[in-house]
């Protein structure tokens, strides 16, 4: 059995370009609406499995991104303070930044809920 992350957000299609920005992913599988959003869309890290994306439907309610949230995903391993910061910056536009900086459980990481309302932690 395996556990798979997948969001649902508004505007897949960004949420989509900026996770393959920020991670280095890629898109394995599509499958587009005729709105030209992601009904599924299968992301890869260096040809193994990192997430998939789905556009959350219209009526759907999100949080405000201000506050922490019951479930984040959790990218450790990043590899360098240089890596976290990269993640950072390109997630934290437009969403809300609640740390960046040591923990005592991490040399170095950012808790970040980007502008599609999904809750980061990303960590050396």
């Amino acid at each position: 059995m395996k556990v798979g992350a997948q969001v649902y957000v508004k505007g897949s299609g960004e949420a989509v370009d900026k996770y393959c920005q920020a991670f280095g992913a890629e898109i394995a599988f599509q499958i587009k609406s005729s709105e030209n959003t992601y009904e599924h869309c299968e992301l890869t890290v260096n040809g193994k499995f990192f997430m998939c994306v789905s556009e959350a439907p219209a009526d759907s309610e999100r949080t405000s991104g201000q506050a922490w949230q019951t479930m984040a995903f959790n990218v450790n391993d990043m590899g360098s303070e240089q890596a976290v910061r990269k993640v950072h910056d390109i997630l934290g536009e437009g969403g809300k930044v609640l740390h960046l900086g040591p923990r005592p459980w991490c040399t170095f990481c950012a808790d970040i809920v980007d502008k599609f309302g999904v809750f980061w932690w990303i960590g050396i």
